[in-house]
Parts: structure tokens; C-alpha cells; sequence
């Protein structure tokens, strides 16, 4: 067996609206039940997905408090009153900042914007910004992507006399800020159509009713900002995510062309992997570990050569942000291990003094992917006394719902059910994972704290084509809401297994099956090559794409878990040091020796498992191999203790080594035919001197003397002849009797039958008799007679 690393949940579907979707538009059964899974029934909507029919955006005023706010901008405008926008620092903030920005300055406002810094501020709003804010005269400040908890802040701007817009799409909060108007998609009893836009999106929205048209040359910071920020993509977002992508292949933007350039994409390659791989990591970066202004500016500039100043600038932020994470990380993890060990505490809540601010989401997102986890990691201030977090969680346990919970200890929390940042006294933070492992318990199974994977459809391998695998295509941009396809291909053989890679960490992988092959590669999975017998039938999960290598296209498995439901057999015979392969069994593994000596022979001590000696049927039978990994490290003296041991259970895994000092298995096992010879030859001689003249006789006949010496004791053990001295002389008044009444020859023909099954048979053999036996009780006697 092999265990997947997550537990698969494949989505069911509904087998008659699939046949639907595929009549009424012609599509394969997979895409018609991709798009049944991501909440696509009815063929309209279906087709409206597909082929991008019918996707319009919403009329921005139908956001309660637009009318409001749009008035109050063209008025700011009209007086040449100073606007501020106030932004925030991830990528969805500073995208959000560039879309406000060019929208109001090309409409001719005094505009400027403000982000606070991460370290020095916090989090959204502050008091100091926006008394600063009055006394360099701004009568206006628009938030984006930020300001729906600032509460108090909204009732400074009051006090100030400033007028506050907040744009954000933040769960909010039971209090409401008093500002002049609120921009938000999911406000409660709020009109809009589409709740689930991000920061972006309502600055893009905002942008749309000052225009009074779409303004496609801010889709692609829209779709930056959308992708980034993990937001579902589906309905509006979607739309803004794959008009932006085009405009981004374009790369008419200097700061995109310059960051693409940096990366070496070439930018018709450019799609939602790109944004959220390459593109917003780094634009992330500048906010992380400094001020978030240059990477606004590189989004805003004109300039070619300041853009490719700004760009080398930020990617170095983001080498530098790669090796704080990574140094974090590894503390974090440590420190779960040693004081807070996932088994007890349903919650991970770490911190540290010094723990870089800026990057202890990406460390949140690490313990979650390490520890299956929900995970809250802290910087600790200890001249302020506070301790600055970010949260990320797992399905089944809502962070802001928990959050808001544990609301007095928490003078300044926000986010979304699945992030989550928050400030706190240092003192409160042993209450706050005490809380959360409280609620945590409440409200998540222990089924729930296992990964999952939620698989799209099992595919046989005789659906897998380039067609196919083309159509997909139609589903992206893929994210949020419409994650990457990914599929199970269940129980099939494979052809090829072998690591590849220069470190051999990475997995090749054929599969196969009456219908056809699917090259399969898996990144990191190296280690799999080693747990995967022959003949195992495999399943395997992953992400179906297009392989091209010298014009040649192919279809291909990009694999991410592999599994085998089925005990496996390893067939480690001829492999005698067991050094060279002992260390890819399990170390849970149980090491069963037949031999009283074998435990010494070969130092079985130093390796790690248990070691069991198994003298007979009895002592078989009173072990348990069941879910274990089982080395059998020598041959057993007879079948049935063997069999007898393979009654107690269904192993996880056997590897067959069965070592023996010397081979039984004669060259030629003698037949009747050889004893009737040497029974002539007797006949006619009378006596033969075995011990001065036996190597010469079975030179004669080509056998070996241990042949010779083997016949000569079953005729003596049957009386046919007697053996005084070395001399061997024949008893020409025995009576007949059956070769089998001799012990050797039954002893012999039992070791000789039982070495050629079990050790020079082929590892499909092995395979095929070790199965019949495996947790199926037998007959012992009637299979002895069998052999004999």
C-alpha cells in the first residue's frame, strides 16, 4: 500500500444535467462536469462561461453610496480641492492605489496617494495619517481596499472637517464607520449584484462611474490586484481577471513590460500564473519589508528607464523577503513541534520578538501547509507591549467569525474567513490560543484536520486526448471559485517508473491501461520511485495539460499524490546487503528471520524496526502482519510457516529478501529416470565405493556429486541398498517401495519445490501465489499432500 498524502474527495455529479450540458453544447463529459461543479447548470450560463457571451459589467451605480461619492469627487475636482488617496500595502492595495490614481489624475484632479507603513502604522487608517492628512490641506481622503473597520478614524475625518470615501470589500464589521459614503459589494441590505470583488474591483468600479464608461486600460492593474488577492473568480471578477490578462499579454504598461522582462516571460505567455506567481510576489515585496510606494510608482510610470530601475529594485526586495521567510519558517516550525504540537492544539499560535511583520502571512500560509492547521503568527513588540499578527485557516473554521469572538482582546482585527490580520497586547496572546483551541475543538472533527483535495472527476485513461485536454482551456483564468482542474486516474498499471531531475527529486511516471498510455511527471515526488513496486496498481491525481517537445504534442499528468489501496510486494532477492536498500522500507517496519542464526549473520540489530524469529506454524500464527510493513528477510523452511504467517493479516507492504547461506535448488532436481539409472548401474556393479569414486561418476553423468550423494541416502533411508565405510552395495532382496517413503527425497522435493517458488520464481509469480494467501486461511494438510 501506499497512502496518499490528502484525502480525496471527488465531487459527485449530476449524470443527467451532464448529458445535457454536453448535447445542447457539444462538449466533452469532463468540461460538461467541470462546469457543473463550479455551480454552472444551465447551458446559458454555461455557454456565457465558456464563451464569454453575456459577461457585461454591473452599472457601478448600483453600489449604495456611489451617486454620493462620485458627486463629491467631480466636485473636489471642479475646486482644485487636493485629493488623497489612502491605500494599503499588499498587492491588491497598491493595484487598487495605481487604478484610483490614474483615474483621478486623468480627469484632472490634484491627487496624491498615501500608504501607511507596515511596521510603523499598521494595518489600514490611522489617527496620525490623517491629521497629517488636514494640515497639508486635503479636504478628501478615498480609501481602496482599506476602511471598513476604521471606525474611530472615520470620526476624526468628522472631526477634522475632512470628507472621508471608504472603497473596500473587507468583511465588515457590527459598527459601520460614519464616513460621506461606503463603497463595499457585501455590505449588509447593500444592492450590488456581486458581493465577492476585491479591493481592485471597487476602485475599478469607482473608476467605471467617474468615466462613465469601462475603463479598459486599468483592466490590467484590475486583474492584478483580482488574482492577487485570492478573491473567487467567477462573475465580475472573472471578467476583470480575463479581459485584464489580454491586456496585460500587451504589455503596453512600462513597469509590467519591465517586471516581465525581469522574469524572462515573453508577454503573450502571460496568464493568472504569472500574476500570481511572478508579478504580485513581487510587487508584494516592497510593502513587506519597507514602504510600498515604489511598487505604486513602477505600476504609474511612464518611464521605461525609471521602470526598469523600480523593477530591479523590487525583485531584490523580493530575494530578500524569500530569505526571511524561509529563515522564519523554520523557526515557527520548530517552535510548534517543541511547545505546541498540532495532536493538542487544533490552533497554531506562534510569535516572536523581532519576527518580520511583513512577511508572518506567508509564514501563517507555511504552518498551515505544514501542519494542516490554522495558524495566527505574531511579531512581538516588547517597547509597545503588542504583538502585530496574520492568520490564514483551513475549510470548516471561519477566522473572522472565530475572531470577532475574541473581539476584546483584539482592539484592531479584520480580514476575511480565510485571512486574517490583527494587532493585540502581548499579555493577551497565551488567551487567544487557548480561546481558539476552545472553539477550534467545538468545531472541527478530526476529519476535518486532515488535508483534503477535492478532485474534479475520475477520468479513465481512454478520455485522456489532446483535444480534451485543449478544451480545459475554455475554464481559465483559473483561481479562486474555478481552481485548475484536477482529476483521478484510479487503479491503472504503469509501464515506466524512475526519478528524474538532476537531484532525482522529481518523478516520471507512464501510465497505462488497455486503452492507452499518459506520460505523468511529478515535481518533488522523486521519493515515490522508491515506495512503488512493480505490478502495483497505482491511482494518481493532478492536473491534465499538453506536453510539447520538438513539434511533437502529447497529453500529460502534471502529478500531485499518487496512491496504491492494493499490499505491495518489493522484491529485494539477490540484493545481499541490505544496507544498499533496507533504508526505503519504512522504519516502522517488522524484520521476520525463519533462522535462529540470521539475526547475527547479518547484524540485524543496527537497523531500525523489530526483529522477530519465527520457529514454526505455531509462532506465525501468533503474530499480526496486518497494515504493516513486513521484510522477510530469510526463506522459511517449509510453505506453511509462510503461509501460515500470511493468515494473520493483510500487510501494508512485503519486501522478499530471503536470504540462506546454501542453495537446495540442484542444478537438475533428480527425477525418477535418474534413480533408475543409478539403480542399474548398482544392479550391474553390485558395490561403488562413493567416497574414492563418486566425483568421477557424477562427472561421468554430468551431475553434481551432491546429486549422487542425495540418491545414495534415499536408497539407503528405503533399504534398497547399505552404506558401510563410503562403500555403497545394493539389497537386491528389497522390496519395492515409493521414492516418497524417504524422508530426504520428500525433505529435499519440499525445499527444492518451496526455493523455486519463493526464490527463483519471477516477481509476477511471487506476486501472483503470495496473494492467494494473504489473509486467506487454508488447508494446510491437503496443500502438503499437493506438494508431494
Amino acid at each position: 500500500m501506499l497512502k496518499s498524502k490528502t484525502r480525496w474527495i471527488v465531487q459527485k455529479t449530476d449524470e443527467q444535467v451532464r448529458d445535457q450540458l454536453m448535447e445542447q453544447l457539444g462538449i466533452s463529459p469532463l468540461l460538461a462536469s467541470l462546469l457543473i461543479n463550479r455551480g454552472i447548470t444551465e447551458t446559458d450560463a454555461a455557454r456565457s462561461f465558456l464563451y464569454d457571451k453575456g459577461h457585461e459589467f454591473h452599472d457601478p451605480f448600483l453600489f449604495d453610496g456611489m451617486r454620493t461619492a462620485i458627486e463629491r469627487i467631480y466636485r473636489a475636482i471642479e475646486n482644485e480641492e487636493p485629493i488623497l488617496v489612502f491605500g494599503d500595502y499588499d498587492a491588491d492595495g497598491v493595484s487598487s492605489t495605481s487604478v484610483m490614481m490614474t483615474a483621478l489624475t486623468d480627469l484632472g484632479a490634484k491627487v496624491d496617494f498615501y500608504i501607511p507603513n507596515r511596521f510603523t502604522e499598521g494595518y489600514g487608517p490611522n489617527e496620525s495619517a490623517f491629521r497629517l492628512a488636514k494640515e497639508q490641506g486635503y479636504q478628501l481622503i478615498i480609501t481602496v481596499d482599506t476602511g471598513i473597520a476604521a471606525v474611530n478614524e472615520a470620526a476624526v475625518a468628522a472631526e477634522l472637517s475632512m470628507d472621508l470615501i471608504i472603497t473596500d470589500h473587507h468583511e465588515p464589521g457590527p459598527e459601520l464607520p460614519q464616513a460621506l459614503a461606503i463603497i463595499h459589494p457585501n455590505l449588509p441590505g447593500g444592492s450590488y449584484p456581486f458581493p465577492y470583488l476585491a479591493g481592485v474591483g471597487v476602485a475599478f468600479k469607482v473608476a467605471h462611474a467617474l468615466y462613465g464608461h469601462v475603463p479598459e486600460h486599468l483592466l490590467d492593474l484590475a486583474a492584478i490586484g483580482t488574482i492577487a488577492d485570492l478573491v473567487p473568480l467567477k462573475g465580475e471578477n472573472r471578467t476583470i481577471a480575463k479581459a485584464g490578462i489580454k491586456k496585460l499579454q500587451q504589455a503596453s504598461r512600462p513597469g509590467i513590460e519591465a517586471l516581465l522582462q525581469l522574469t524572462s516571460t515573453k508577454p503573450e505567455a502571460v496568464d493568472e500564473e504569472t500574476v500570481g506567481f511572478m508579478i504580485a510576489p513581487r510587487i508584494n515585496a516592497a510593502g513587506r519589508l519597507a514602504d510600498a510606494a515604489p511598487a505604486v510608482d513602477l505600476l504609474l510610470t511612464k518611464d521605461r528607464a525609471e521602470a526598469s530601475e523600480l523593477a530591479q529594485e523590487i525583485d531584490a526586495m523580493n530575494k530578500e523577503r524569500q530569505t526571511i521567510v524561509s529563515e522564519i519558517a523554520k523557526e515557527a516550525i520548530e517552535t510548534v513541534q517543541a511547545h505546541y504540537p498540532p495532536e493538542k492544539y487544533p490552533v497554531i499560535v506562534v510569535g516572536k520578538e523581532n519576527w518580520n511583520a511583513g512577511v508572518i502571512g506567508i509564514v501563517a500560509s507555511r504552518l498551515v501547509d505544514t501542519f494542516y492547521r490554522p495558524a495566527i503568527v505574531l511579531s512581538f513588540d516588547p517597547e509597545t507591549n503588542k504583538a502585530k499578527g496574520s492568520a490564514r485557516s483551513i475549510p470548516g473554521f471561519d477566522l473572522f467569525k472565530n475572531l470577532s469572538k475574541c473581539r476584546e482582546l483584539l482592539p484592531h482585527f479584520g480580514g476575511h474567513p480565510m485571512a486574517a490580520g490583527m494587532t493585540l497586547e502581548l499579555s493577551d496572546v497565551d488567551e487567544l490560543r487557548e480561546r481558539l483551541c476552545s472553539l477550534a475543538s467545538e468545531q472541527l472533527s478530526a476529519e476535518d484536520l486532515v488535508p483534503v483535495t477535492e478532485l474534479d472527476a475520475v477520468v479513465p485513461l481512454a478520455q485522456v486526448n489532446l483535444s480534451v485536454i485543449e478544451e480545459l482551456n475554455m475554464l481559465a483564468p483559473y483561481g479562486m471559485g474555478n481552481p485548475k482542474p484536477q482529476v483521478l486516474i484510479e487503479k491503472v498499471e504503469f509501464s515506466t517508473i524512475r526519478k528524474i531531475g538532476s537531484d532525482k527529486t522529481h518523478l516520471k511516471l507512464q501510465l497505462e491501461d488497455s486503452a492507452g498510455s499518459l506520460d505523468s511527471i511529478g515535481f518533488g515526488l522523486g521519493q515515490y520511485a522508491d515506495h512503488i513496486a512493480p505490478f502495483s496498481k497505482v491511482s494518481a491525481i493532478g492536473e491534465l495539460a499538453v506536453n510539447e517537445w520538438n513539434n511533437i504534442r502529447k497529453p500529460q499528468l502534471f502529478l500531485k499524490d499518487l496512491r496504491v489501496d492494493d499490499w505491495q510486494l518489493f522484491d529485494v532477492r539477490g540484493h545481499r546487503q541490505l544496507e544498499r536498500w533496507i533504508s526505503q522500507v519504512p522504519d516502522d517496519r517488522l524484520l521476520v528471520t525463519f533462522k535462529e542464526e540470521t539475526a547475527a549473520e547479518l547484524n540485524l540489530g543496527k537497523f531500525a524496526g523489530e526483529t522477530v524469529y519465527v520457529n514454526g506454524q505455531e509462532a506465525a500464527l501468533q503474530l499480526s502482519i496486518d497494515k504493516q510493513n513486513i521484510v522477510l528477510v530469510d526463506l522459511p523452511p517449509t510453505r506453511e510457516v509462510v503461509e501460515a504467517l500470511l493468515q494473520t493479516g493483510c500487510p501494508e507492504r512485503i519486501y522478499a529478501h530471503f536470504y540462506q547461506k546454501d542453495s537446495h535448488f540442484f542444478s537438475t532436481m533428480p527425477t525418477r529416470e535418474h534413480f533408475k539409472w543409478l539403480y542399474a548401474f548398482l544392479l550391474k556393479r553390485k558395490s561403488f565405493d562413493l567416497t574414492r569414486q563418486g566425483d568421477q561418476l557424477a562427472q561421468h553423468r554430468g551431475w553434481s556429486r551432491e546429486t549422487i550423494d542425495f540418491m545414495s541416502k534415499v536408497f539407503f533411508e528405503l533399504d534398497f541398498v547399505t552404506i558401510s565405510e563410503g562403500v555403497i552395495h545394493l539389497n537386491e532382496q528389497a522390496p519395492k517401495r515409493d521414492l516418497n517413503e524417504s524422508r530426504t527425497y520428500q525433505n529435499k522435493k519440499m525445499q527444492f519445490e518451496l526455493e523455486n517458488q519463493l526464490l527463483y520464481s519471477s516477481c509476477q509469480e511471487l506476486k501472483d501465489w503470495l496473494d492467494k494467501h494473504v489473509n486467506a486461511p487454508v488447508d494446510n494438510e491437503e496443500e502438503v499432500e499437493s506438494w508431494i
